[in-house]
This record gives C-alpha cells, sequence and structure tokens, in this order.
C-alpha cells in the first residue's frame, strides 16, 4: 500500500470562508500515485470544516447565513467558552455540525466524487494561519 501526506496552508481574508480545494486535492492524490484507495482531507484546527457539496456561490451564501442565523449566532456574549477569553464559540459549533473531515474515495487514480460534488475548507474563526492534512492510501 502507498501512503502520501500533504498539508496544506490557509490564512483566510475574512472570517468565515469558504474555499474549493477539489483540485488541490486532485493534484496530491495524482502525486501520490495512487489508483484505488481513499483521500481523507481533515482540517487541523477546532474552527474549521471539510465538507462536499456543491460549488455554487449561492449555496455559499445560503449555509453562511443558515450557521448564522440556525446553528450558532455570532454572538460572544450568548456563549459560556467566550467567558474565558475568547469570542470563537461560535465557530467551534459550526465546525461541531459541519464537520472537520471527508473521506473521498478514489478510482482509476481520480477522485471519484459526483458530478456536482467538490472538496471545501470551511473557515469559520479566519484571518490566522491554519492548515489541512490531505492523506492518501492505496494501491
Amino acid at each position: 500500500m502507498k501512503s502520501h501526506t500533504h498539508y496544506m496552508w490557509f490564512n483566510t481574508k475574512a472570517r468565515q470562508e469558504i474555499i474549493d480545494v477539489s483540485d488541490a486535492v486532485a493534484e496530491q492524490v495524482r502525486e501520490s500515485g495512487v489508483r484505488e484507495g481513499f483521500v481523507l482531507v481533515s482540517a487541523m484546527h477546532i474552527t474549521a470544516s471539510v465538507f462536499v457539496n456543491d460549488h455554487e456561490s449561492g449555496l455559499w451564501q445560503d449555509i453562511l447565513e443558515w450557521l448564522e442565523r440556525t446553528v450558532a449566532p455570532w454572538d460572544p456574549s450568548r456563549y459560556r467558552h467566550n467567558q474565558t477569553g475568547e469570542d470563537n464559540a461560535a465557530a467551534h459549533l459550526r465546525s461541531l455540525t459541519i464537520g472537520h473531515e471527508v473521506l473521498v474515495p478514489i478510482t482509476e487514480g481520480k477522485l471519484d466524487l459526483g458530478p456536482w460534488q467538490r472538496v471545501f475548507y470551511g473557515e469559520w474563526d479566519g484571518q490566522r494561519r491554519k492548515r489541512v492534512i490531505i492523506k492518501v492510501l492505496g494501491v
């Protein structure tokens, strides 16, 4: 079995941002030489997410609004975690809701995603350096 590890670094412009990382993940699959297997893409921070969905800007805005209105409004006075001097409890809850990693199959050396699926990094407490691990395993 082959394995290949790559770290992708981010420093987002905004506190919350959604970034399509599909091409970068596909490049790591190519570099790995794995033809059949899986790639794990995982946020290495507890205030970020990795997820699979559609690449459509309206949907991205819907996700951000859903997180703000329904899941975890950005209201520092609302959360006990923020009594520690932090102000990012909402980002922790958003990460917990969306999830921090995905496992994508590799078939014939390519990401085996559905026709509209892409891999995304979701930053919920950004404007500082963060990273994602891409771990490719297979034959």
